[in-house]
C-alpha cells in the first residue's frame, strides 16, 4: 500500500493557488499588467508632458496678453496725466484771463461810476443855478411888480388931473422934435 500512496501523490502533482490561479496564471497576470503598464506608462508621461506643454503655451499666451493690456494701461495712464497737465495750465491760463478781465471790469465800472458822479453833479449845479435864476427871476419879478403898484399909487395920490394935464403937454411938446 505504501507503493500505492506514493504512486497517487506523484500523480496528483497539486500546487499552491492563490485566487483560483496558480503560479503559472499569476506569471501570466503579472506578465499582462507589466505590458499594461509599460503601454500606458510610457503613454501617460507623453500625454501629461503634452498637457503641461499645453498648460504652458495658453499661461505664456495669457501673460502676453496681460503685458500688452498692462503697456497699453500705462499709455492710457500717461496720456490722461498729460491731458490732466494740459488743463491744469490751461485752467491756470482761464484764471488769470478771467482776473484780468475782472479787473478791467472794475477799473470801466470805477470810471463810468466816476462819471455818472460828476454828471450828476453837473445836473445839479444846473438845477441849482436854474433854480437860483428862477428864483432872481420871480424876486425881480415881484420888485418890479411891487414897484409898479407903488408907483401907481403914488402917482395917483400925487397926481391929479391938472398935473396930468401938464405932463400930457410936455409930452406932445418933445414929440415935435427930431431927436
Amino acid at each position: 500500500m505504501a507503493e500505492n500512496t506514493v504512486a497517487l501523490t506523484e500523480t496528483e502533482h497539486h500546487q499552491p493557488t492563490l485566487l483560483g490561479l496558480e503560479a503559472e496564471g499569476w506569471v501570466y497576470v503579472g506578465l499582462t499588467i507589466f505590458l499594461l503598464l509599460a503601454i500606458f506608462v510610457g503613454k501617460a508621461p507623453k500625454r501629461i508632458a503634452d498637457a503641461l506643454d499645453l498648460r504652458i503655451a495658453e499661461t505664456r499666451r495669457q501673460l502676453d496678453e496681460a503685458k500688452a493690456i498692462r503697456a497699453e494701461a500705462e499709455a492710457l495712464l500717461a496720456k490722461a496725466k498729460a491731458q490732466h497737465a494740459a488743463s491744469a495750465g490751461d485752467a491756470q491760463a482761464i484764471l488769470a484771463h478771467a482776473e484780468q478781465e475782472a479787473g478791467d471790469i472794475i477799473s470801466e465800472a470805477e470810471k463810468n461810476a466816476t462819471e455818472l458822479t460828476a454828471r450828476r453833479a453837473k445836473m445839479a449845479e444846473d438845477k441849482i443855478a436854474a433854480a437860483e435864476r428862477s428864483a432872481v427871476a420871480e424876486v425881480r419879478a415881484r420888485a418890479a411888480e411891487a414897484a409898479t403898484s407903488a408907483a401907481a399909487r403914488l402917482i395917483a395920490e400925487q397926481h391929479d388931473a391938472g398935473a396930468d394935464k401938464a405932463l400930457v403937454d410936455r409930452t406932445i411938446a418933445g414929440l415935435n422934435r427930431v431927436h
